[in-house]
C-alpha cells in the first residue's frame, strides 16, 4: 500500500493568507514557555514540533532555531539542517516579521554531518548484506528481523518511504501474531510521526486482530499448561495487553481527530489508560499534557454537559492528564458552571499553546467556534426572551457581535427564535411546547402499534378458522408440473 507522506514544511507551503491567520503571538496575554513545552518530547517528534513552532510563532523563531540545531545532533539525519533553515527563512520573508539571519544565530556542524553520513552508509550496507544473506539461506525469522532492522534504520535517517516498504515487507515473514502486532505498531508510529491520519485505521484494525489472536493463544497455552519454553512471548490480558490497547486507542483517536470527527475522538481520548500504559510512546510521539488538551477541546465541542461532567471530572485517569495542564481544569469548571465569558477568555489566552501542537493546529479554529456556538445555545436554553446587552456582558462581546452570533445560529437551526434588529435589544424564542410534542409522538406511536397488533390478530384468527383462500385444484396441479419440469 502506497502512502503519501506529509512533509515537515507542510504548514509553510500554504497560501500567505493561511500562514498569517495561523501566526500566533507570544506575550503576557498569550503565555507560552518553549523550553518547558519541548522538554516533554524526544527524538524526531521534538524536532518536528520545533519546526512547527518556528512557522507558527515568529517571536520564538530564533530561540526555536537554536533548539532545533541542538536537537539535530541527537538524531541521524543531516538533511534536517536544511529543513529547519528553510522553515526559518520562509517565516523571515513574511512582510510583518523581522528576524535576524540564520548565520547570526547558529551554524551547520559540517564535521558531524560528514561523520553521520559515513556511519549511515556503512550501517545501511551492513544491514542490506545481512538481509541478502538471510534471504539466500531462506531463514524466515531472520528475514523478518532483517526487514525490521532496515525499517528502523531508514526511519531514523529520514527515508520514510523505504522504512514503510521494509516494515510492510516483514509481514510476509511473520510466523506469530506477536510478530504481526509488532509490525503494525511500528507502522503506526511511522504514520503518526508523519501525521498521515488516513492510513491509521487500517493498521489499527490489523493490530487489534493480531492482539485478539495472540491473547487467545496465550490463554489456551496457559490452560493447557504448555511447557514449550522456546515459543514466542505472547501478550497476556494484563499490563502488556493494556499497554498495547492504549496505544491503539490513541492512534484511533488521532485518526478521528484528523477526520474532524470530534465526538469519537473525545470518547477514545477519555478511554486511554494512565501514562504508564503508553510505554515509550510518551515523549516519543506525545506528552501527557497533550491528552488533556485533545480530550477536553473535543469533548467541549461535541458532548453534552452531563456526559462531560461524568466522563471528564469523574474520570480519575483523565484527571491525572489534566494535572499536566492546570488551565484545562479551569476551562472545564467554567464551562460546567456556565461562566462562558471565562471559557472564551481561556480559549483565547491559551490559543498559542493549541496552535503550536502539530496534531491540533488545523482544528483549533473549528473547535473554538463549535465550543462558542454550544455556549451560546446553552445560554439561551432557560430563556424565552432575553436582552442582547445582558448577553453581551455574559460573553464579553459587543451587542453587534452578539447579534451576529445569534443570527448565524438561528439561520443554522441551532436556536429557534427571532431577533429585534431595529432596537438590537431583545431575542424572543419561539414558544415550543415540548410536553405537547411528547404526547403527540406517544399517541402516534401507540396508534401504529395498535394497528399492527389488530392486523396480526386478524391473520391469526383467519388461520385458526381455516378461512384461507387456496388456489383451484387445476392451478395447483399446473404449478406442481412446472416445478417438476424445472427440477429436471
Amino acid at each position: 500500500m502506497e502512502i503519501d507522506y506529509i512533509e515537515n514544511e507542510v504548514s509553510l507551503l500554504q497560501p500567505l493568507a493561511v500562514q498569517r491567520r495561523r501566526i500566533r503571538p507570544v506575550d503576557d496575554a498569550h503565555p507560552f514557555d518553549l523550553d518547558a513545552y519541548i522538554s516533554g518530547y524526544s527524538g524526531r517528534t521534538a524536532f518536528d514540533r520545533i519546526v512547527h513552532i518556528i512557522s507558527t510563532c515568529p517571536t520564538l523563531a530564533p530561540q526555536a532555531l537554536k533548539l532545533a540545531f541542538a536537537q539535530i545532533e541527537e538524531l541521524r539525519d543531516p538533511t534536517l539542517y536544511q529543513t529547519v533553515m528553510n522553515a526559518y527563512d520562509t517565516v523571515a520573508d513574511l512582510p510583518e516579521v523581522q528576524l535576524p539571519p540564520t548565520s547570526e544565530l547558529c551554524s551547520v556542524n559540517t564535521v558531524w554531518c560528514e561523520e553521520v553520513t559515513k556511519k549511515n552508509q556503512a550501517e545501511r550496507t551492513k544491514l542490506e548484506v545481512e538481509l541478502k544473506t538471510y534471504s539466500n539461506n531462506m531463514i524466515k525469522e531472520s528475514i523478518r528481523m532483517g526487514h525490521r532492522d532496515l525499517g528502523d534504520f531508514y526511519r531514523a535517517t529520514g527515508d520514510y518511504t523505504q522504512a514503510l516498504k521494509h516494515y510492510t515487507k516483514s509481514r510476509e515473514f511473520c510466523s506469530t501474531s506477536q510478530h504481526v502486532l509488532d509490525m503494525c505498531l511500528s507502522v503506526l508510529e511511522l504514520v503518526i510521526e508523519q501525521r498521515n491520519y488516513t492510513h491509521i485505521s487500517s493498521y489499527v484494525f490489523k493490530a487489534e486482530g493480531a492482539l485478539d489472536t495472540a491473547s487467545a493463544a496465550a490463554a489456551s497455552n496457559a490452560a493447557a499448561g504448555s511447557n514449550n519454553i522456546s515459543a514466542a512471548p505472547l501478550p497476556k490480558k494484563s499490563a502488556e495487553r493494556d499497554q498495547v490497547q492504549s496505544k491503539l486507542d490513541f492512534a484511533m483517536a488521532l485518526f478521528h481527530l484528523g477526520q474532524a470527527n470530534y465526538e469519537k475522538a473525545a470518547q477514545l481520548f477519555l478511554k486511554i489508560g494512565p501514562p504508564d500504559s503508553l510505554g515509550d510512546w510518551i515523549g516519543k510521539l506525545v506528552a501527557p499534557g497533550d491528552f488533556a488538551v485533545y480530550g477536553t477541546l473535543c469533548a467541549l465541542a461535541s458532548m453534552s454537559r452531563s456526559v462531560i461532567k461524568s466522563q471528564l471530572t469523574g474520570n480519575a485517569i483523565f484527571s491525572a492528564y489534566i494535572e499536566q495542564e492546570p488551565y484545562v481544569r479551569d476551562l472545564i469548571q467554567s464551562y460546567l458552571s456556565s461562566d462562558f465569558k471565562n471559557v472564551l477568555e481561556l480559549l483565547e489566552r491559551y490559543s498559542t499553546r493549541h496552535y503550536v501542537d502539530i496534531h491540533m493546529y488545523s482544528h483549533v479554529y473549528d473547535l473554538t467556534n463549535l465550543i462558542r456556538n454550544v455556549a451560546v445555545v446553552l445560554y439561551f436554553q432557560p430563556f424565552q426572551t432575553i436582552r442582547l446587552d445582558r448577553m453581551s456582558a455574559a460573553f464579553g462581546w459587543t451587542v453587534d457581535e452578539v447579534e451576529k452570533e445569534v443570527v448565524a445560529l438561528i439561520q443554522s437551526g441551532q436556536i429557534q427564535g427571532r431577533v429585534d434588529s431595529q432596537n438590537k435589544a431583545r431575542e424572543t424564542s419561539r414558544k415550543v411546547d415540548h410536553r405537547a410534542e411528547l404526547f403527540a409522538r406517544a399517541i402516534k406511536t401507540a396508534a401504529e402499534i395498535q394497528s399492527t397488533n389488530r392486523k396480526l390478530l386478524l391473520r391469526m384468527r383467519l388461520q385458526q378458522a381455516d378461512l384461507v383462500v387456496k388456489p383451484p385444484k387445476s392451478r395447483r396441479e399446473q404449478d406442481r408440473a412446472v416445478e417438476l419440469i424445472q427440477g429436471d
